[in-house]
C-alpha cells in the first residue's frame, strides 16, 4: 500500500471546545481585572479593618492564581492540540484545570471560615465608609468578569473535522467546558463575597451589628464549598472517563444491534467539550467491515471518534 493511500485514512485528534479561542481571550481579560482588584481590596481591608473586605481580597488573590491556571490551560491545550504524544488530544486539559480550581475553592472556603470564626470571637474596629466603597468597586469588577465568562445562548454547533456538525442541544452536560466553568465560579464566588461584605458593612454601619461582618464570611464559605464540590465531582468524572451519557450509550447499542449483530463491549467517554469517543466490540454471524458499523452511528453527532472491533460469532 502506498504511503499516500495510508495518509488518506488518517484522522486528527483535535478535540478542543467550539469556543476555545474566545474563552481563552476572555479568561486572560478576567485575570487582569481580578489581579488589579485583588491588590486594591487587600490593601483596603488591612487599612480599614474589614474582615469581609479582606476576605474578599484574599479570595481574589487565590482566584487570580486559579484563573491564571485556567488561562494557561487554554494556551497549552491550543498549542499542543496536534501533539501526537497526547493520544486523544488535549481536550481534557480544561477538566484537569477545572479540578485543580475546585480544590483551590475548597481551600479558600476553609480559610475564610476559620478566619471569620476568629474575627467573630475577637471583633476588630472597622472604617465602614471606606470599606463599603471598595467592596462596591469589587462587586462591579466581579460582575463585569462574570459577564465576560458567561454568555447565555452561546452554544453554536461544532465542526470536528469528520464531515458534519455536532449538535450541542442534548442537555446532558457533556459539552460543558469545565475550565471555563471553574473560572466563572471563581469570579462568582468573588461577587458573592462582595455582596455579603456590603450587606455586613451596611448592617454594622447603620445598626451596629459588628458581628455581621465575620458571620457573612462564614455564610460565604459554606456556599463556596458547595460550588467547589459540584465542580470537583463533574470535572473528576471526566478525568476518570466515567460514562458521560447513558442515553447515548443506549442509542449506540440500538443502532448497532440489528439482525444478528450484538454489542459485547462498549466504552464511551468524553475527550473534550462537545466531543465523545467510543470503542465498540461486536460479534456477528456475518461480520461486516468496521466502516459498515461506523456508518450506522454517524447520525449521533456527539461522537467525534469511534473505533469498532468485529468478531465472527462462535456457535460452539
Amino acid at each position: 500500500m502506498h504511503t499516500n493511500s495510508v495518509e488518506g485514512w488518517r484522522h486528527g485528534h483535535v478535540f478542543l471546545g467550539a469556543d476555545h479561542a474566545r474563552n481563552e481571550r476572555r479568561t486572560w481579560a478576567v485575570v487582569a481585572l481580578t489581579a488589579a482588584m485583588m491588590v486594591a481590596e487587600i490593601l483596603a481591608g488591612w487599612a480599614f479593618g474589614s474582615m469581609a473586605l479582606l476576605a474578599d481580597g484574599f479570595h481574589m488573590a487565590t482566584h487570580a492564581g486559579a484563573l491564571g491556571i485556567a488561562a494557561l490551560a487554554y494556551l497549552y491545550a491550543r498549542r499542543h492540540a496536534e501533539d501526537r504524544r497526547f493520544t486523544f488530544g488535549t481536550g481534557k486539559l480544561g477538566d484537569l484545570a477545572g479540578f485543580a480550581s475546585a480544590l483551590i475553592l475548597a481551600v479558600v472556603a476553609l480559610l475564610v471560615a476559620v478566619e471569620s470564626a476568629i474575627r467573630l470571637a475577637s471583633p476588630v474596629p472597622i472604617r465602614f465608609e471606606e470599606a463599603i466603597l471598595v467592596a462596591v468597586l469589587g462587586l462591579v469588577v466581579n460582575l463585569v468578569s462574570a459577564w465576560l465568562l458567561h454568555r447565555p445562548g452561546d452554544h453554536p454547533s461544532v465542526d470536528h473535522g469528520h464531515g458534519h456538525a455536532h449538535d450541542h442541544g442534548h442537555g446532558h452536560g457533556h459539552h460543558h467546558d469545565h475550565n471555563l466553568r471553574a473560572a466563572y465560579l471563581h469570579v462568582l464566588t468573588d461577587a458573592l463575597t462582595s455582596v455579603l461584605a456590603i450587606a455586613a458593612l451596611l448592617a454594622g454601619r447603620f445598626y451596629g451589628w459588628f458581628w455581621m461582618d465575620p458571620l457573612m464570611g462564614i455564610v460565604g464559605s459554606v456556599v463556596i464549598a458547595r460550588w467547589s464540590w459540584g465542580l470537583m465531582r463533574d470535572a473528576g468524572a471526566v478525568l476518570l472517563d466515567m460514562m458521560p451519557d447513558e442515553a447515548l450509550a443506549q442509542r449506540i447499542t440500538s443502532a448497532l444491534e440489528q439482525g444478528d449483530d450484538r454489542v459485547t463491549d462498549l466504552h464511551l467517554w468524553r475527550v473534550g467539550p462537545g466531543h465523545m469517543a467510543a470503542i465498540v466490540a461486536l460479534v456477528s454471524d456475518q461480520p461486516q467491515p468496521p466502516a459498515h458499523y461506523k456508518a450506522k452511528v454517524a447520525h449521533l453527532r456527539q461522537l467525534s471518534h469511534v473505533t469498532v472491533e468485529v468478531q465472527p460469532c462462535d456457535h460452539r
